[in-house]
């Protein structure tokens, strides 16, 4: 595999950005780590980060470069600050550089990485989680399938429970009046709802989270929602809290679901 740390601009942001990149690359007799090579229609991971993280997080405290190895995927980890994965009220459009820009950013440096939509994947955890999932609901003629490990699943619901995390300014900025997110283009359950009604192919959506999490309420009410709504899903829980040590085993098993095939 092959490790790059990139520095690009992004027209949206109107800001540079940073991004770590996983390709695949012929290796010979690198213990443990040998991996085949492809030219063209690489499939893509776009794997984002959580609250307090940024593009070098799932490097630093998982063996995600080895993890992927197998399965001669790119994976795109992207910086998107405190965003949300959301156009915010302050006028920095992460979810337009998430969901638009980078994968066309992506393309035009390394464009052996496949557009397809069955070539294409995102996965996250916590806030990452939440912008996985966003992903698959908001864009579903893009991504074949999602993993959130741990996610905000069930944003727009209970909010001021998130004052105990950041105030209530925060949130304001980033989704704008509190009392308006249930059911805007935020929500998860909302967009759910809204998705299943226009008839349109869901991606494939794997769901897990520890526990102890705090949000493992949210994660079975997800899994809920999506039984009472008749939505293929799957839902995995296990003992673990809102930490690493569940994120690194969790992602492993996330891929293995994800590219069952491959």
């Amino acid at each position: 595999m092959a490790f790059i740390q990139a520095s690009v601009y992004s027209n949206v942001l109107e800001r540079e950005v940073d991004l770590q990149i996983i390709l695949p690359q012929q290796t010979e007799k690198i213990v443990g780590t040998s991996s085949a090579g492809a030219s063209d229609e690489i499939p893509v991971l776009y794997l984002l980060h959580g609250m307090g993280g940024n593009h070098s997080c799932w490097e630093r405290r998982t063996s995600i470069e080895r993890y992927v190895a197998d399965y001669g995927i790119a994976v795109i980890m992207p910086s998107t600050d405190l965003g949300w994965y959301t156009d915010t009220t302050y006028d920095m459009k992460y979810w337009t550089y998430v969901s638009e820009e980078l994968p066309k950013i992506c393309h035009e440096l390394f464009p052996q990485i496949s557009q397809k939509r069955e070539n294409t994947y995102a996965a996250g955890l916590s806030m990452g989680g939440y912008g996985a999932l966003k992903l698959a609901l908001r864009k579903p003629e893009n991504y074949a399938a999602i993993v959130s490990l741990s996610g905000a699943v069930l944003m727009g619901l209970e909010m001021e429970r998130l004052f105990e995390i950041r105030g209530k300014a925060y949130w304001e900025g980033i989704f704008g009046p509190l009392d308006q997110v249930a059911t805007s283009e935020n929500a998860p359950l909302h967009l759910l709802e809204e998705l299943v009604a226009s008839g349109k192919e869901i991606p494939r959506i794997y769901l897990a989270c520890g526990t102890e999490d705090f949000l493992y309420g949210a994660n079975q009410g997800m899994h809920q929602a999506m039984e009472k709504l008749k939505v293929a899903h799957t839902f995995e829980e296990g003992p673990g809290d809102h930490n690493w040590q569940f994120w690194d085993e969790w992602i492993q098993r996330g891929l293995a679901w994800m590219f069952a095939e491959k």
